[in-house]
């Protein structure tokens, strides 16, 4: 089913530049709002670095004691405060990255829950990406030739009262049925994690450093 039509203007186009908009580099979503969550299989150190988010680009790379210093940007504690609800849809372009251990996500937080994943994805499951609606414990593994290492994707993913669904390029292809209820709110995170090899291979020893990219991610709130 085709995508229907949305408000022309967005309650938010993501300028990841803002400071205003997103904090870098730290997230409740992780252990004392990181820098480090080892008990979700990550190898993460997040850093408050431009270079590893601000421009779109979300980078990892490898540290001398064996975790990645990795970018993380979220609405989260941020001076506008936005927050994504219940009828909301979210828009994404994003690039996925190719190296094994990568583990890119766009996903919504707040006060230990509230998340539904817009996506994940792991370059070794190649076409697969990741759905799921965690408020309401739905998900979908959806498979495309379309989606791929390197790859660009167009992602939407309306935050229904009775059902979360999401498209992929132009296509619905999952509605959970389950949905978020009619009061639901939570920030929005954006971000690159790296896998410690429990349920996904940790990188290879050769790779340093990894990316994906999200050229644009909007917001609209239907009337």
């Amino acid at each position: 089913m085709a995508a229907p039509p949305l408000p022309d203007d967005p309650v938010l186009t993501a300028d990841f530049a803002s400071p205003a908009q997103w904090v870098a580099g730290r997230s409740w979503a992780y252990p004392d709002g990181g820098p480090v969550n080892p008990l979700d299989n990550k190898l993460d150190h997040l850093v408050d670095d431009p270079a590893y988010s601000r421009s779109g680009v979300f980078r990892a790379t490898r540290r001398p004691d064996g975790l990645w210093d990795s970018g993380l940007l979220t609405t989260e504690g941020s001076a506008e405060g936005f927050e994504v609800r219940t009828g909301d849809v979210l828009e994404a372009r994003v690039r996925l990255p190719v190296e094994a251990g990568a583990w890119p996500a766009i996903w919504t937080w707040r006060d230990g829950g509230q998340e539904v994943d817009v996506f994940e994805y792991h370059p070794d499951n190649p076409d697969l990406l990741e759905l799921s609606n965690r408020v309401r414990g739905t998900h979908r593994y959806y498979r495309s030739p379309a989606v791929r290492p390197g790859g660009w994707v167009d992602l939407r993913t309306e935050f229904g009262a009775r059902s979360v669904r999401w498209w992929v390029n132009g296509s619905e292809v999952f509605a959970d049925g389950r949905g978020v209820g009619r009061s639901w709110h939570a920030c929005l995170i954006v971000n690159l994690s790296v896998c410690a090899g429990r349920y996904h291979p940790a990188p290879d020893p050769a790779t340093n450093e990894m990316s994906f990219e999200v050229s644009g991610l909007r917001v609209f709130r239907p009337g």
